[in-house]
């Protein structure tokens, strides 16, 4: 038996479909498990032992008429028996009615209706504390007779790739024994980053543990954003941030990441990465980001996640407006005991 899985979106997204594949080899141990994805999220899937191979779509396929027709033969040619649509868009369609399964699952949309067999609505109610971004896609399973669990997405380093990042640490002037804290410091784009005089409160409230030690994390284009974060902050926090300490490659990302303490700042796909290394998180939402959706396994000692709807009722969709109202002074003592908690 083989199967194609699709999900064309970020990180995030990616790793916490991989839970599917779990749950598809714990019911049929025997299935080859491919999963279709874009290159840039591979890092979070390698070496994950439920999936065979990963399938992987890049620009230049997507934007070639010739090419992508050709992706699609080689797409029908393995002859899978059934296709998930995570991603679920138009734009993915092509691939699950090429792919020639008989049984082809996905989101119930108007679109998807017409072409898979099998569409699925979408839950408002949660059941479990794993949110709708995992109960969702554990759904998509009931076709196939898999009944609904709770799975945890899982990233798989190997021994080798740790022990590079702790000699990296140490060779940095970094104590392991002390604690290491990740602070993703610059949200994926402008309106998932919290205020920078806000985040430098946060970040000086984190440093007031005399031990602790600090890293961030954000993309190459945000350094220059990074930098003016940094110097925001008081000259005795500026001396345990480790600015210099920066990974671009995102499975040495994860190493160093491995041995933090806990992931703290802005919502986003490093959140998602450190759940799945079993790293705690505290997370700062966006306003127009809804909790209900992404605050995976919250459970107010290792996973504890803040939105401005906590604190202030307001119905302004001015994203700007709503940052600047969600003050760091709020979550203050939900801070101070996720620290006390994790980061000693």
């Amino acid at each position: 038996m083989k199967a194609l899985v699709i999900q064309k979106k970020k990180i995030g997204d990616v790793l916490t479909s991989t839970i599917i594949f779990e749950a598809l080899k714990e019911k049929f141990p025997s299935i080859e498990l491919d999963y279709l994805i874009y290159p840039n999220c591979e890092p979070v899937v390698r070496n994950n032992p439920f999936i065979n191979n990963v399938i992987l779509l890049d620009e230049k396929t997507k934007k070639s008429f010739i090419k992508y027709v050709t992706f699609l033969i080689a797409i029908k040619k393995k002859k899978y028996d059934f296709v998930i649509d995570v991603y679920g868009k138009p734009n993915s369609l092509p691939i699950g009615i090429f792919s020639g399964a008989k049984t082809k699952i996905s989101f119930e949309k108007t679109y998807t209706k017409l072409f898979y067999t099998h569409t699925i609505s979408r839950k408002i109610n949660l059941n479990t504390n794993a949110t709708t971004a995992i109960e969702h896609r554990m759904l998509l399973l009931e076709p196939l007779g898999i009944k609904f669990k709770v799975i945890k997405p899982k990233i798989f380093l190997t021994n080798e790739e740790k022990e590079n990042a702790k000699n990296k640490l140490i060779s940095s002037g970094i104590s392991i024994s002390k604690p290491i804290i990740m602070i993703s410091a610059i949200g994926s784009d402008e309106s998932k980053t919290y205020n920078l005089p806000y985040m430098c409160k946060v970040i000086e409230q984190i440093a007031k543990n005399k031990d602790v030690q600090l890293l961030f994390n954000y993309m190459p284009f945000q350094k220059d954003l990074a930098y003016s974060l940094l110097k925001l902050c008081n000259q005795e926090t500026q001396n345990k941030i480790f600015f210099n300490i920066y990974e671009s490659n995102l499975r040495d990302f994860l190493a160093i990441t491995s041995h933090c303490k806990a992931l703290i700042g802005n919502e986003g796909g490093a959140t998602n990465m450190a759940k799945a290394l079993n790293i705690p998180t505290f997370t700062i939402f966006a306003p127009f980001v809804k909790k209900i959706g992404w605050n995976i396994f919250e459970n107010n000692t290792t996973n504890i996640s803040v939105h401005v709807d906590d604190y202030v009722e307001n119905d302004s969709e001015n994203n700007n407006e709503m940052y600047n109202q969600f003050k760091p002074e709020f979550f203050e003592n939900k801070l101070k005991n996720f620290i006390d908690l994790n980061c000693v």
